[in-house]
């Protein structure tokens, strides 16, 4: 299959990995939604929903810029709305917007702990339950939520509590709407890497340019959503799938060309980080 004049509702999206989603989307010729809050440049960040849209658009789709918050129930709506009335209808979303802090417990600031609760798990919940009208009526849906694998070792659990119930909560709403829409054929599955990729929040938070010698590229994440939207939906739903896993399927196996740094050796340097 291919995504070519489908339609996909994305949160967040201004850079990272939700972007290179969203590009390989639109060398398809996909539509893309934005809904993201990064309306003005940010010195901290790279790029905003602006960028982001012209640059779907020089990559060969169409773009909706909905500037606003996952947090807002009125946004989800109006995000909703105007890529119905835009592109016709929805045929994926994927779940993007996080927030990660790596806090240990006594640490983390109780406004941190419910941003996360409330971008994350909420935001998952509520942007994918708004969308399931639309995605009724699309003849392959699919939710996409970028989340890990439900690992219940203490090592995950008691590093950082806050993040991990945060992310784990994504998956799990996940895994609720495929049970519940499974009949509808609406797929909805998560997507995790076994190593770090190269974002912002990998440079900044865990280690800077070590870290990011280990990483790959935002593309190995893009790749591998590509090949999850655009399988049959009624033939995979519920699935906690690991990203290189998804490439091998397609016959991908030679991962060197996206190392975040050219000519980092091709191995697990990272193996089982459920971060990114």
């Amino acid at each position: 299959m291919s995504l070519a004049g489908k339609t996909l509702l994305m949160s967040g999206g201004s850079r990272g990995i939700g972007l290179a989603i969203a590009l390989r989307a639109a060398a398809d010729g996909a539509n893309v939604t934005l809904l993201a809050k990064t309306d003005t440049p940010d010195p901290r960040l790279e790029g905003t929903i602006h960028t982001a849209a012209e640059a779907i658009r020089e990559a060969g789709g169409r773009a909706l810029a909905v500037v606003g918050d996952v947090r807002d129930d009125g946004d989800i709506a109006r995000a909703i709305d105007a890529t119905v009335a835009e592109f016709g209808g929805i045929d994926a979303v994927v779940n993007n917007a996080s927030v990660i802090d790596l806090s240990r417990t006594l640490d983390l600031a109780p406004k941190r702990y419910d941003l996360m609760q409330d971008v994350n798990v909420r935001g998952t919940f509520m942007l994918s339950r708004a969308a399931i009208p639309a995605l009724r009526e699309a003849a392959n849906p699919h939710i996409l939520s970028l989340s890990p694998p439900l690992n219940l070792s203490p090592r995950w659990l008691g590093a950082h509590t806050g993040y991990t119930l945060a992310k784990y909560g994504m998956t799990m709403v996940t895994l609720g709407l495929a049970s519940e829409f499974e009949a509808e054929g609406i797929a909805a599955n998560a997507l995790w890497p076994r190593t770090t990729v190269a974002t912002a929040a990998v440079q900044n938070l865990l280690g800077g340019d070590r870290v990011m010698a280990a990483s790959r590229t935002p593309e190995i994440y893009a790749d591998a959503a590509y090949a999850v939207l655009t399988a049959p939906a009624r033939a995979r739903t519920g699935r906690t799938l690991i990203v290189e896993d998804v490439l091998a399927e397609q016959g991908v196996t030679d991962l060197s060309r996206y190392a975040a740094v050219p000519g980092t050796p091709d191995a697990e340097l990272f193996p089982d980080i459920f971060l990114h």
